[in-house]
């Protein structure tokens, strides 16, 4: 299960997933590095049931990346319930299995501090359509989260495991009401480590193993929770997963055929994908990073770029919003004005976007140029305040394209604009916030 080292410069497809599932934690409410311990436990098991390589190899992919489709139902949460979709995805791990704890939490936190008259509209239509709402949000995770499994080129077995993750050992679950060993393997070995490094993180080793125990013959498979007790009990799995080099041996026990390096053309699709992990937070952004991608590259080549320097703005480009996983929908789709304390939290999209991609050593420099696209020529943008002479072309490009594109397109708290107001608005900051040759090779690429 070990892949062999590399050569500077180069990059496993191991290590570049590990480090974007950083952002799928991001999206779920989740302490850094939940995808990357949900992958160990069920690795350590699957282990211990008898899995061959080819197995685990699948297996491991399927729970490091379980939450693909995420962020496709984060603006609907937040709709629904009238809550941070972050905060709230984050609680409702930590419910209990009865219907009661369900539905306490539920109503505890729909539309809580919102007027009474609005309160009660929310909390009613959770109640009358609450099961058919759940199957929604689901089914809608499941299915984005499968479909773009199979744009990173995996194989059936892990894109299924994928839709199936909410699937119970009892058909209680959903999207397909499934029971027992009818749900994929991975799926069900997902489910049981996502629920133990949830309450782990939580409350504790103690409370971890009681609760996959709790679940057991229920959510869980019996066997499945046998082979996690007999590992949990000897205490190296809490340590192992406390490990500040738990990434690292991770990413070291990658799947055998990921001894090739991961090539352009791979890089290219990861970008493309993390894009619409993105563009999938809010109905406001669909499409925003690949259209601010293809304008880039266009804008790029325009200005005398090589081909590779073309290709890596175009893969910053479609990731510079990283970071906005990270920021609550009910900032995101607010319809007024933000107030200082979520002009904060936006803002710090930003470094959010620099952190998720500078894990990435050999793709540092994308991460440096994706995250700095809201800073500006006079120095007066963020999150660094960076002046013109720290601004590389690519960057200047990218946040004139962001900009572009975010003035055409609608908002919660606007219409989408005409294009000729929006290049008037633009202009207005030539020479501060935007750079000069960059919006005039926007005018000719948009005309064009």
């Amino acid at each position: 299960m070990f892949h062999q080292p590399i050569q500077a410069g180069q990059v496993h497809r191991a290590e570049i997933l590990a480090a974007f599932s950083y952002a799928l934690d991001l999206t779920e409410g989740q302490p850094d590095g939940h995808s990357i311990r949900c992958c160990w436990i069920a690795s350590q098991i699957g282990r211990a049931i008898g899995l061959g390589a080819a197995e685990l190899g699948d297996l491991y992919y399927a729970v490091l990346l379980k939450d693909l489709g995420c962020s496709s139902n984060s603006a609907r949460i937040c709709e629904l319930y009238a809550a941070d979709d972050r905060a709230f995805k984050q609680g409702y791990k930590t419910v209990g299995t009865s219907l009661a704890a369900t539905l306490h939490f539920v109503l505890s936190k729909t539309a809580r501090g919102r007027p009474w008259t609005e309160r009660a509209a929310t909390v009613g239509n959770i109640l009358v359509n609450g099961p058919q709402l759940a199957q929604e949000l689901i089914l809608t995770r499941c299915t984005r989260g499968a479909d773009i499994a199979r744009k990173l080129r995996f194989p059936d077995a892990v894109c299924r495991a994928i839709y199936h993750l909410d699937e119970h050992w009892d058909g209680s679950g959903k999207p397909d009401r499934l029971r027992g060993d009818a749900i994929p393997l991975y799926s069900r070995l997902a489910l049981l480590a996502q629920v133990a490094d949830v309450f782990h993180t939580h409350a504790g080793s103690t409370a971890a193993t009681d609760e996959v125990q709790r679940r057991s013959g229920t959510w869980l498979g019996p066997e499945l929770v046998a082979a996690f007790t007999g590992i949990a009990a000897s205490g190296q799995l809490w340590l192992d997963l406390r490990s500040p080099i738990l990434e690292a041996k991770v990413v070291a026990r990658a799947p055998v055929d990921d001894a090739i390096v991961a090539d352009d053309d791979f890089l290219d699709t990861i970008a493309s994908a993390f894009g619409e992990v993105i563009d999938a937070k809010s109905p406001f952004t669909a499409g925003h990073s690949r259209r601010v991608a293809d304008l880039a590259a266009r804008m790029g080549a325009r200005l005398g770029l090589d081909p590779v320097r073309v290709r890596l703005l175009r893969r910053a480009a479609f990731l510079h919003d990283v970071g906005k996983l990270g920021v609550s929908s009910t900032i995101l789709e607010k319809p007024g004005p933000l107030d200082d304390e979520e002009w904060q939290a936006m803002r710090g999209h930003a470094d959010q976007t620099r952190q998720v991609l500078g894990r990435i050593g050999t793709l540092a420099d994308m991460a440096d140029i994706a995250a700095a696209h809201h800073e500006r020529l006079d120095g007066a943008g963020y999150p660094l305040r960076l002046g013109e002479d720290a601004l590389a072309l690519e960057t200047r490009i990218i946040s004139v394209c962001d900009f572009y594109d975010a003035l055409i397109a609608e908002r919660p708290y606007r219409g989408a604009m005409p294009q000729a107001k929006a290049l008037a608005i633009m202009e207005g900051t030539v020479g501060s916030a935007i750079d000069p040759g960059c919006f005039d090779a926007l005018k000719i690429e948009i005309r064009d």
